[in-house]
């Protein structure tokens, strides 16, 4: 059930200048977001590892929205076209999208699914705003500025080509750059070093595609923060160039997340126990 009430949580300076609900299912992050003249609102998928906000080529076929300009997407380990829109006037909660939308085949994403995924709001809805996750309000915060307090998690939070970047250390190793992904079900995707370990067993991988990896669990550290036992996906090539994986909204879940992107910065507030 999605829920429309929030708190203003320790930290947090001069409140929420807009909210709205989301629902956590499947391990993502569903919102409703209006694009005239659609009636009901269309499922999206708050989704930061996507570079742009994206629209799938069944809503747009049946909005009968106009593309231009073609364009190379890239996925997890696939690739394929997109096409823009022409600048599209939507919604989510009380929050306007004045902009264009990259128009995508989102069937794989919404075969696996408990509905159709009709769009993306990826990390151009986050890059100028200070934006808060509320796992157990199950609430997005559109914050005016946050303030971290002594009890948090920060870390230095980087963008670049589209995404945004934090480091990790991964079974005590040397910090590396992560994408932070909220369209990422799983906890955590890793580039091996050498051959997969024994015991590992494949999973699907769901992005643009269906793909099978290896999957090991390994000890995580974000900021001062420190997670045992934590599912990995194994992958024997790089994700995106530049990056060594995507940490995802298993793991996130475990805080409120406070996405700070205009500051460089992601506070992490441990979540307390139920």
């Amino acid at each position: 059930m999605l829920s429309s009430a929030w708190l203003v949580p320790a930290g947090t300076v001069g409140g929420p200048a807009s909210s709205f609900p989301f629902a956590f299912r499947d391990g993502l992050i569903w919102v409703s977001v209006r694009v005239p003249p659609a009636r009901p609102p269309l499922n999206f998928l708050l989704d930061s590892g996507a570079g742009v906000s994206a629209l799938s080529s069944a809503a747009a076929r049946h909005l009968g929205i106009s593309l231009t300009d073609s364009v190379l997407v890239h996925g997890v380990h696939t690739q394929s076209v997109g096409y823009w829109t022409t600048p599209l006037v939507a919604t989510v909660g009380a929050v306007p999208l004045r902009q264009r939308f990259l128009v995508v085949d989102l069937e794989g994403f919404s075969r696996r699914c408990h509905c159709a995924v009709d769009g993306l709001l990826g990390a151009d809805f986050f890059r100028h705003r200070v934006v808060q996750l509320d796992f157990e309000a199950e609430q997005v915060r559109l914050l005016a500025r946050a303030a971290p307090t002594a009890t948090r998690t920060v870390l230095p939070l980087a963008s670049r080509n589209g995404a945004l970047l934090l480091p990790i250390r991964v079974n005590g190793g040397r910090p590396q750059w992560a994408r932070l992904d909220t369209g990422c079900a799983s906890a955590l995707e890793w580039v091996r070093d050498g051959p997969p370990p024994p015991g590992v067993v494949p999973r699907v991988s769901i992005g643009l595609a269906e793909i099978t990896i290896p999957q090991t669990r390994s000890t995580v550290e974000l900021g001062g923060a420190l997670f045992e036992h934590v599912p990995t996906g194994l992958h024997a090539m790089r994700i995106f160039p530049g990056e060594s994986g995507l940490l995802g909204s298993a793991l996130l879940s475990r805080f409120t997340v406070t996405v700070d992107a205009p500051a460089g910065r992601l506070i992490l507030d441990r979540r307390r126990p139920r």
